[in-house]
């Protein structure tokens, strides 16, 4: 039988849903999810449990990509930026709908789900998150 890109969406639900996990012993969270805690090390066995984030942050820092990656040269240019979430951890993620200028440090922002990319032989479309500026 043949895997569809429903299946993959839901083997890989952080990557669609903002699902991190918040580890019971010291309470910090992690995204994407972890198996145990490295602050807390053995005492975390057993004790993540899912947290769904909400997405919200704040850019830390960001720059401007001019020559893209491969399947990406069509959308340059565009900023990366690292995206510190209201919940602590901090994620790497494109930034759209907002032009370069406005582009700053401290910027608030809110997930958004995306097209990421599409595979040329199979016609899949890939799905992600990225950030927009919050209003």
């Amino acid at each position: 039988m043949k895997e569809g890109v429903a299946r993959f969406w839901r083997e890989i639900p952080q990557r669609y849903n903002f699902m991190g996990n918040q580890c019971g012993a010291c309470d910090r969270v992690f995204f994407p999810p972890r198996e145990s805690c490295p602050h807390c090390r053995r005492k975390s066995i057993g004790v993540m449990k899912e947290v769904k984030l909400s997405g919200k942050g704040e850019v830390v820092t960001y720059t401007i990509i001019h020559v893209g990656p491969e399947d990406f040269e069509d959308q340059t240019p565009y900023p990366i930026a690292i995206i510190r979430l209201e919940e602590g951890p901090q994620v790497t993620g494109q930034i759209v709908d907002t032009p370069l200028e406005d582009v700053k440090i401290g910027m608030k922002v809110e997930g958004t789900f995306r097209k990421i990319q599409q595979d040329g032989h199979t016609g899949a479309i890939y799905y992600g998150y990225k950030f927009k500026r919050r209003r």
